[in-house]
């Protein structure tokens, strides 16, 4: 039976294609409910290969990633310095807080942070220190000071414990100035410990080399510091160790633990019979590839430049050297390695391969049509190395035996390691600009494609990559200065800067730089370690859009009544914002009626224009006539003619003509009011009324611009003013 596994919190299907068919509606319907799923990072430099690049990054491109539109969200505060690249985890369900994107931050201050992804919030914390403990000194050594907790980047399994696990390494000191590895797995809903941990990190391993007891090299806690990020492969946990300014005795370590029981599983040292040949690689993490094998790049140490039957070292000692380790079996061996011929005098003017990271390539044809299995990598003598797992070269005292060597080409050496992206490889040497490299028929071509117009101080940069499957490459990298700098460029073309947080003046600052740091890309933001917390950068607008009155325009109009009243104005899409937008009108006063036009739009990025009218009226004069209704009871018609008659007859009877005359106005007037308050009053006859038009006066009007999406009400206004005269 095949089955599909779907991850998106708080949901988790599995399906099994022996019933698909009856599940089809269902998974039509999830494919258009469900979002986007965010890239998890869980390992350093986002995969066992090493490559350095999310190619699920659908928000950050290079048309928004730009000092007006990206910069610094907020800044995350935490107890010491971060010397391992911060992880990420898509929606993990928080106790009592519900479901979160998480950050994972911890510190040489041996602290273990997780922070909402989104807005900084704390979710929890926890400390690796022992009761009675404090965080190691640092050895009298100032490559990991004032003290030393956690330095390696940790691993996460999402399937591992109850809701996931994060594996760390922390180092203490006790009150009896014993110190102290361990190995711990957290919870990641939580951060409380799993699997019984921690468990005490100790090993030996068969050898007469440093720190021996005759039969045995013994690995002293205090003697070591992990720097190398952990691997994890198969459900085992993988460590390499190093030592403080390769002081005291000390030799290469990989020690291999159970992801479930946190029990050891396997030991390799890789000078058991010689010194030194620590494994720190500035801080990268062991690589390796589908078939199991791990490959690490060992420091200045002991090699044996006399060799068995297979081209072997006689001791079994690896310094200085691309080495291939197998995992076939559960077990832990050398099966192939690669050193240059100049092995010895490297390792003793400390011009070794150690300070860079290994980088596991995907499969390449070459000009013969030949698939090349190939793993890059460099270190302090200026050269890239390009190396076949297949037949990795070993070692020849009269020329390099190597697939291909690119003497010279990072002038100041690494302490870092490369990115790869698109047929790429990206390198930032010390003192140096960042350089491309470009893949053409499984070989490197010898000088660079593009470069950055910008150095990196020490140690360089260990670049990183963002884009979505082939289109949209940004390259992130990190300048080691103070205040620190983070840079974008774009992957197709490195002389094209895209970004860095010095171009909007201190706005986008975020504290002081710290070796050895790789920047994180998921969902939108970048984030970056410093010397006391990590900076957080996106987009500074989320998906939404602006109205507005253009330069040109005014928000004021006045108008007499019976006029109209006309306003531009503009609505811009942000943050990459692809919605309709629709538009409405109020506050207009009485007599006055107000519309926009377009009347709903999808706004573009430089703005769409939009129309505001605001007609308005002038008096009139309006006759109305009413039916006549009585109002009282009145006497009947007859009364009032005979009445009148009675006064007139009267008045004609008089002599005075004055008296006469007056009598007659008396007695019509009388029989006028008689008859008007009989027809009903003022309930009946004509009348005339006035419409006043748009009144005079200063108004406020409001412009309101929405837009729904996936049950997500956007809304914003803007206000206008008319005058009426």
């Amino acid at each position: 039976m095949i089955g599909i596994r779907m991850r998106h919190a708080p949901l988790t299907v599995e399906w099994s294609f022996a019933r698909l068919s009856n599940w089809l509606p269902v998974l039509v319907v999830l494919t258009f409910v469900l979002p986007a799923l965010a890239e998890d990072i869980l390992t350093y430099h986002n995969d066992n290969a090493r490559t350095g690049q999310n190619l699920n990054e659908t928000i950050l491109t290079p048309s928004n990633v730009n000092s007006a539109q990206f910069g610094k969200l907020f800044q995350l505060p935490v107890d010491g310095k971060v010397d391992a690249q911060p992880l990420y985890a898509a929606g993990v369900a928080i106790p009592s807080q519900g479901t979160r994107n998480v950050l994972f931050v911890e510190t040489e201050h041996d602290s273990v942070y997780a922070f909402d992804a989104d807005n900084g919030g704390q979710l929890w914390h926890v400390s690796l220190i022992a009761s009675g403990e404090t965080t190691s000194d640092d050895h009298g050594c100032g490559q990991i000071t004032p003290e030393i907790g956690i330095t390696s980047t940790p691993v996460i399994d999402r399937s591992s414990g109850p809701h996931g696990a994060i594996y760390v390494v922390a180092m203490t000191k006790d009150s009896s100035s014993a110190y102290h590895q361990r190995i711990h797995a957290l919870d990641i809903a939580s951060g409380a410990e799993l699997f019984g941990g921690p468990t005490e990190v100790q090993a030996t391993f068969p050898g007469t080399g440093a720190n021996t007891n005759g039969r045995n090299v013994i690995f002293d806690p205090g003697q070591y510091a992990e720097r190398a990020g952990l691997l994890l492969l198969n459900h085992v946990i993988y460590t390499g160790w190093t030592s403080h300014c390769d002081q005291g005795a000390y030799t290469g370590w990989v020690i291999a633990y159970s992801e479930s029981t946190l029990q050891q599983v396997n030991v390799l040292n890789l000078t058991p019979n010689g010194d030194e040949g620590s494994i720190w690689m500035s801080g990268a993490g062991l690589a390796a590839d589908t078939a199991g094998n791990i490959y690490p790049l060992t420091a200045n140490g002991t090699f044996d430049t006399s060799l068995d039957a297979s081209g072997f070292p006689s001791k079994g000692d690896y310094g200085n050297a691309f080495v291939k380790i197998s995992t076939a079996n559960g077990g832990l061996t050398v099966a192939d390695y690669f050193t240059m011929s100049n092995t010895v005098s490297e390792s003793t003017v400390d011009e070794d391969l150690g300070s860079g990271g290994v980088l596991v390539l995907p499969d390449m044809t070459d000009a013969s049509g030949l698939t090349r299995h190939l793993v890059v990598g460099a270190g302090k003598d200026q050269a890239i190395y390009l190396v076949d797992r297949d037949n990795m070269g070993k070692f020849n005292s009269a020329s390099d035996q190597v697939y291909q060597e690119l003497m010279s080409a990072l002038p100041g050496g690494v302490w870092s390691m490369p990115a790869y992206f698109n047929g790429r490889l990206y390198y930032g040497p010390v003192g140096q600009n960042l350089l491309a490299f470009q893949f053409a028929n499984a070989r490197l071509q010898t000088t660079p494609v593009s470069s950055t117009s910008a150095p990196f101080t020490y140690p360089g940069a260990t670049p990183s990559i963002s884009a979505n499957g082939t289109s949209n490459g940004i390259v992130w990298a990190t300048e080691n200065t103070n205040p620190a700098v983070v840079h974008a460029y774009d992957a197709t073309d490195l002389s094209h800067e895209l970004y860095n947080s010095n171009q909007a003046g201190t706005r986008d600052q975020f504290g002081a730089g710290n070796k050895f740091i790789t920047p994180t890309i998921a969902n939108g933001k970048v984030y970056v370690g410093t010397t006391a917390g990590v900076g957080v950068f996106g987009l500074l607008a989320s998906a939404d859009f602006a109205l507005s009155i253009p330069s040109s325009g005014s928000a004021s109009a006045t108008v007499s009544a019976g006029q109209t009243a006309q306003y531009s104005a503009s609505v811009t899409a942000l943050g990459g914002f692809n919605q309709s937008v629709s538009f409405a009108c109020t506050g207009a006063p009485s007599q006055a009626t107000c519309s926009v036009s377009p009347a709903s739009a999808v706004p573009g990025t430089s703005g769409t224009a939009l129309s505001i009218s605001v007609s308005t009226t002038t008096p009139s004069m309006i006759q109305r006539l009413r039916r006549p209704r009585p109002n009282i009871a009145s006497p009947p018609p007859s009364f009032w003619l005979v009445a009148t008659i009675v006064l007139l007859l009267f008045a004609l009877g008089e002599r005075t003509g004055r008296r006469r005359n007056r009598l007659v106005l008396a007695g019509c007037a009388l029989a006028f009011a008689l008859y008007w308050v009989g027809c009903g009053g003022s309930g009946g006859g004509s009348a005339v009324g006035a419409n006043a038009g748009t009144p005079a006066g200063t108004y406020n009007l409001t412009v309101t611009g929405s837009s729904t999406s996936r049950s997500t009400t956007l809304a914003h206004n803007l206000t206008l003013q008319l005058i009426v005269r």
